[in-house]
This record gives structure tokens, C-alpha cells and sequence, in this order.
């Protein structure tokens, strides 16, 4: 009787937790040129739409639309001869089902022994608590693999965790250092299955062992903790972190949507061309922030990147979705190295290309401003303009299979985690050999 109960409290839970999305919908939708892309911009801001992808070269956009405001959306869409077609009529049911599959994953049993060298197997998504658990674990169990390193607190306060991985305890110099991190947008939950997957095989199986031998690796699986939990326990589809002490005009709030004026976009945080590609307004999904590195998660990242900034060879922002590998600068101006990036970047695409499933696109490679859209504040520009030579945003692939699309489709973590690894690989491979003539002229 108890487990009745029990399982009935579990069912209601998961059908009471995303009322705020019955009746909202997705839609498809293409642009044809600069004005349109402006258009949609607008009316993002102006219906509280939640722009999920851009459309590019290769690929249609994807974007939620509030119930009330489906049928004015269409309106405007068509006025502005933008091309859209609903996707999914009703998204809390697609929410529901996959909470029901999360669910009956969840009941899988992760190993809590400390002394395990297991790896977590890539069959559903952890929450935030295991996988630092799983951090705690590798760091006892591969001490002369891992340090687990404290990089600091989130606004609420947990600790953001990393990994330095490393043969030589990050003490030989002459090797570059690969630096990845994950989850800054909190509910590409997608990315977590690359970053560990990554862990996986430079750690536990670790059948190459030039990777570590010859690299060394800084590892962010969750860059941005409060946001992962919240996309977890509360809203589904959050994206920023979780400040909430910023005040602001009560003329910003959409009605029925009040619960989006808290947080920060970790991604527009930067100090790089700071909020001029951004919005201003707290209640937006694109939000700045009061001032660059306000948040206490962005300057994480900013001081991994400036202790450690001589060595970083390639940095790597796994989000998603969307088959992209994106470079500097978000602004739609190149870089000196432009061209380098450019040639990069096509090598971890083809990499990820050659083993990718055949029914999904090929990775586009290009500049994030000229490809997308135009965006400041990013990490990988950050990245660049400190000194890092190669920096990149990733868009995973989205699989078949889930209508919308940051939802995931359980099958295939693992895969999604090796064919991104390929084209890690293949970059930290390039950047190594790189690095060694760089010094050796020197």
C-alpha cells in the first residue's frame, strides 16, 4: 500500500511541475535575410517568446510560444513573411513523458561506493548531486589522474567543482592544457553526457594514452549549478542562474510570466563587449547582468582562464543544440586568427561528422556573429581575448526523436558523448603538436 502511495505522490509531482507550460507550443520557423532575423528578435522580447535555436545556413530555428500568445505570434509571422510551422501543439505533454522516462531511469542505482572506479553510465541524465558525488570519487580513486579543485560558490551558494586532469599533476609546463566546460545554459542538459563522457575516457577507460600523457585537461561539468537544479526541481526549460536580487521596472514583466525576471545570462556576462549585443532588461532570457563577471559563476571561469591562461590551448563551451562549431567574436568582427580558428573548428567538425548518426546534419563551422547572430559577452570570446588561440562554442547535435528538442533522448547520451569526443580529440590533438613547434621555436 505504501509503495502505492508512494509511486501516486511521484506521478502527481511530475504532472503538477510544468502547469506553466500547459498549452504552450513550439514552433518551426526559417529567415530569409538580416530583417527578419531582427523581426523574430523583437517579438521575443515584445510576446515573451523563447527563442530556442537560430536558423542557419543549413538549419530551421526553434522557438516556444506562450498559450496566450500563439495566435498573435502566427499573425506577425506571417505579416513579416517568416516561414513557421507548429512542431508540438501542447508542450507539457511532451514534458510529462519525459519526466516519466527521467523517472524510471532515476531508479537505476549509481554506485555510492567511494571506492568504486566505475564510470557513470551514460543512460539517463544525474542530477548536480551525483555527479559531484562522482567528482569526489574519481579525484580518492585516481590520484595520480585527478584533482578535484574547489573554483568557488554559485549565488546560492554550492560549490562549483572541476577536474584537473593530468599525468603529472599539471606540473610539466610543456604540456597545453584542453579546457572544457558544460551546463552554462542549465537546461541544455544534452551537454552533460559530452563532458562525461570526456571524463570517462581520459579517467576510467582510457585507451589513449596520449591525451593525457601529452595534455592536460580542466573540466567544468557544471558550470552552472543553481540553474541545473532549478531545471530539475522547478522549471524544465530555465537557462539563466538563479539571482534574484536585482531590481527592476515592473513595465518589463510580461503577464503570466513573472517568474522570469530572476538571473543572470551566464553567456553575456563577459567582459567583452559587455551588453552591447545583450538586453538590459532582468526579466529577458539574454540578460547581462549589473556588470561584467557579476555573477560569481562566470567569474569561475574567468579566473581558470587567467591562472591558467599561458597553457590553455583550446577551449571548448559545449551547449546546445544545433550542429555548430562557433568562434569568436560574438559581435560579427574576426579575429586576427580568424582564419586558423575557421581551419580548426573544420577539423572537430569533420571529426564529429565522420562517426555522427547519418539522419542528422553536419556540423557547421563558422563565426558566431556571421553564422547566427550577433551576441556579446560570451566565454569563448573571453577565452580568446586573454590568449587562448583557439576557443569555441559547441552546439551538440539534437537527435531524432525528441519534438522538443532540449529534451533527451535517453538511447543515445553515450552516443552523443563519443562522436563530441571525436572532435574534442581531434582539436586537443591538433593544438598539442601546435603548442610543441610554438615552443620549440622559442
Amino acid at each position: 500500500m505504501f509503495r502505492v502511495l508512494t509511486v501516486f505522490l511521484l506521478v502527481s509531482v511530475v504532472y503538477a511541475k510544468h502547469e506553466i507550460y500547459e498549452g504552450w507550443s513550439n514552433y518551426e520557423f526559417e529567415v530569409e535575410n538580416e530583417a527578419q532575423t531582427k523581426y523574430v528578435f523583437m517579438l521575443e522580447d515584445q510576446l515573451g517568446l523563447d527563442i530556442w535555436s537560430h536558423p542557419g545556413p543549413s538549419h530551421s530555428g526553434m522557438v516556444l510560444v506562450p498559450k496566450d500568445k500563439k495566435e498573435e505570434a502566427a499573425h506577425k509571422l506571417r505579416l513579416a513573411g517568416i516561414k513557421f510551422r507548429p512542431t508540438v501543439d501542447n508542450v507539457k505533454e511532451q514534458l510529462d513523458i519525459e519526466d516519466r522516462i527521467m523517472a524510471a531511469a532515476s531508479r537505476r542505482t549509481v554506485s555510492s561506493d567511494i571506492t568504486s572506479k566505475a564510470a557513470l553510465p551514460l543512460d539517463r541524465v544525474y542530477t548536480w548531486e551525483e555527479v559531484e558525488d562522482y567528482m569526489v570519487r574519481l579525484a580518492r580513486n585516481y590520484p595520480d589522474k585527478v584533482t578535484l579543485v574547489n573554483g568557488g560558490s554559485s549565488f546560492e551558494g554550492r560549490p562549483i567543482n572541476y577536474l584537473r586532469i593530468s599525468s603529472t599533476n599539471f606540473q610539466d609546463t610543456s604540456k597545453p592544457v584542453v579546457f572544457m566546460q558544460s551546463l552554462l545554459h542549465s537546461r541544455e542538459w544534452l551537454t552533460q553526457a559530452a563532458a562525461l563522457y570526456a571524463i570517462d575516457k581520459l579517467v576510467v577507460n582510457n585507451t589513449e594514452s596520449d591525451l593525457i600523457n601529452d595534455i592536460d585537461w580542466i573540466i567544468v561539468p557544471t558550470a552552472n549549478p543553481d540553474g541545473f537544479v532549478y531545471s530539475h526541481e522547478t522549471d524544465r526549460w530555465w537557462r539563466k542562474n538563479r539571482r534574484d536580487d536585482i531590481e527592476f521596472d515592473s513595465e518589463e514583466i510580461i503577464p503570466g510570466l513573472e517568474d522570469w525576471c530572476v538571473g543572470v545570462d551566464l553567456n553575456r556576462n563577459h567582459d567583452v563587449d559587455w551588453a552591447s549585443f545583450s538586453s538590459n532588461k532582468v526579466c529577458a532570457g539574454d540578460f547581462h547582468g549589473t556588470a561584467p563577471f557579476s555573477e560569481p559563476e562566470t567569474s569561475v571561469t574567468k579566473r581558470i582562464l587567467d591562472e591558467h591562461k599561458d597553457r590553455i590551448e583550446l577551449f571548448l563551451d559545449i551547449h546546445s543544440y544545433g550542429s555548430y562549431v562557433l568562434y569568436p567574436y560574438g559581435t560579427a568582427i574576426l579575429p586576427p586568427n580568424a582564419l586558423m580558428l575557421h581551419r580548426v573548428g573544420i577539423l572537430i567538425g569533420n571529426a564529429i561528422d565522420a562517426v555522427k548518426l547519418p539522419e542528422n546534419p553536419n556540423y557547421t563551422v563558422g563565426n558566431s556573429g556571421l553564422v547566427l547572430y550577433r551576441a556579446s559577452g560570451g566565454t569563448d570570446d573571453y577565452a580568446l581575448s586573454v590568449g587562448v588561440p583557439y576557443a569555441y562554442t559547441l552546439e551538440l547535435t539534437q537527435f531524432r526523436g525528441s519534438n522538443t528538442r532540449f529534451s533527451v533522448n535517453l538511447a543515445l547520451l553515450e552516443q552523443g558523448g563519443y562522436e563530441t569526443f571525436e572532435g574534442i580529440k581531434a582539436g586537443a590533438r591538433f593544438v598539442r603538436d601546435n603548442y610543441r613547434m610554438r615552443k620549440d621555436r622559442q
